[in-house]
């Protein structure tokens, strides 16, 4: 498949006075189109840097950001290139502009300029791939938490982007809004076969994608299957990341002298691993 999203020996940094807040250094990467990448790493790894180089928001000091083809420092065709990825931040609050639901997801495609009977079409698509039609009349501010992230989520689709950044979305949310976010993520892939990037410092959230790639100080320290990634656990310890817990279990057991095999992410497999572990001796 063609990359939806290049870095090419990208480089970037805020300076000394901001260093916490991440570098990148000459890095360069490629998004498959269809692709649900997750990216980690510890606070101050570059992560959430990549996000706004990809949305645009910064732009590289070094080398070059590509988003469907278009460079992203060409201001000619800057408008274009931001109209082929959807951003979702942290906070949703941030991201609402409006009192009423649909009026706020209809906030992007009307400063596109699109259609209104087109605008009404995505509208009513973007709140029922979230699962948030029944809220359209809702004023935002009374939503939950992860309700409100779905309908930043929903702003950003009716946009029709063939990209969705997503820098730590379930960050601010409790258990169950997380749980919602994640499922409104793989609804839109499997439905829509967008491309997703989604920044998250959640291991579980990480072990749903198709491919992981960890960030440590402005460079990218693995890259690979989730299966593969967290196969490694002391690497990733010693990056200052967690392991899903299955994974950490199995782990445990592994260096109590217990034959499993590696690459457990799930509760089931876990249970799977461990029953036939002890069924065999």
């Amino acid at each position: 498949m063609a990359a939806v999203i290049e870095l090419e020996h990208v480089t970037f940094s805020y300076g000394e006075e901001a260093e916490d807040q991440g570098f990148i250094e000459d890095l360069s990467l490629s998004v498959e189109e269809g692709s649900f990448v997750a990216v980690l790493g510890h606070n101050g790894s570059g992560k959430s840097t990549i996000a706004k180089l990809l949305s645009g928001l910064k732009l590289p000091q070094k080398g070059r950001v590509f988003v469907c083809g278009i460079d992203t420092s060409d201001e000619e065709r800057e408008l274009e290139a931001k109209k082929n990825i959807g951003m979702v931040f942290q906070t949703p609050d941030n991201q609402i502009v409006a009192t009423i639901v649909e009026e706020d997801v209809a906030f992007g495609p009307e400063n596109l300029g699109v259609e209104p009977s087109e605008i009404r079409r995505r509208v009513d698509e973007a709140l029922a791939a979230v699962g948030m039609e029944e809220y359209k009349d809702h004023a935002p501010n009374k939503l939950s938490g992860g309700q409100k992230q779905r309908v930043a989520i929903a702003g950003v689709l009716a946009m029709q982007p063939r990209c969705m950044v997503l820098d730590e979305p379930t960050a601010m949310l409790d258990p169950r809004g997380r749980g919602e976010v994640m499922k409104t993520i793989l609804r839109l892939r499997e439905q829509y076969g967008m491309t997703i990037v989604l920044i998250t410092h959640y291991m579980n959230e990480a072990a749903m994608a198709d491919r992981v790639v960890v960030m440590d100080d402005g460079r990218v320290a693995a890259d690979g299957t989730p299966r593969e990634i967290f196969s490694q656990v002391q690497k990733l310890k010693q990056l200052g990341l967690d392991v899903p817990q299955p994974t950490e279990l199995i782990d445990q057991l592994k260096q109590a002298g217990i034959d499993l095999p590696d690459g457990i992410l799930t509760v089931d497999e876990c249970v799977q691993a461990v029953t036939r572990a002890f069924m065999e001796e």
